[in-house]
């Protein structure tokens, strides 16, 4: 039907002419209460915005000097961030001379990530940043 009959519809029986599929051809509208439908459509996004899942981004820090035992503490702590379905941020630092070995850093954050035993994707590969290194994996 044409919009102007329509809209003679709506004003009729004292309601809104509401264009609901606009990308659809054609247009597809209904008569109703728009308030209502404000009201409702809100109250949807409100709901589907609670039952989103956040994914948050851990981070872990290790050196160029750090101890075996404390790489394996930070390696279960990322295991279990990953098992929990969040992101882990793995940094290298390196500190005064360090900067001096960037090749060793690579290859002690690249050691490091192959060591984690829990299944995981690189989201961004390893990086150079003024302080050392970095990568991003996901679960």
């Amino acid at each position: 039907m044409t919009p102007f009959e329509a809209l003679r519809m709506a004003r009729e029986q004292g309601l809104d002419l509401v264009e609901v599929a606009p990308m659809a051809k054609p247009p597809v509208c209904k008569i109703m209460d728009f308030g209502k439908f404000q009201y409702q459509q809100s109250k949807q996004d409100r709901l589907n915005k609670a039952k989103q899942k956040k994914v948050e981004v851990k981070g872990i820090r290790i050196g160029l000097r750090t101890d075996d035992h404390d790489l394996t503490f930070k390696k279960d702590q990322a295991e279990k961030f990953l098992k929990k379905g969040d992101k882990v941020k793995i940094e290298i630092q390196l500190r005064g001379r360090e900067k001096a070995h960037q090749d060793l850093a690579r290859t002690n954050l690249e050691d490091f990530v192959k060591s984690i035993g829990v299944p995981y994707k690189t989201e961004q590969e390893i990086k150079r940043y003024p302080g050392g290194f970095n990568t991003i994996i996901a679960p």
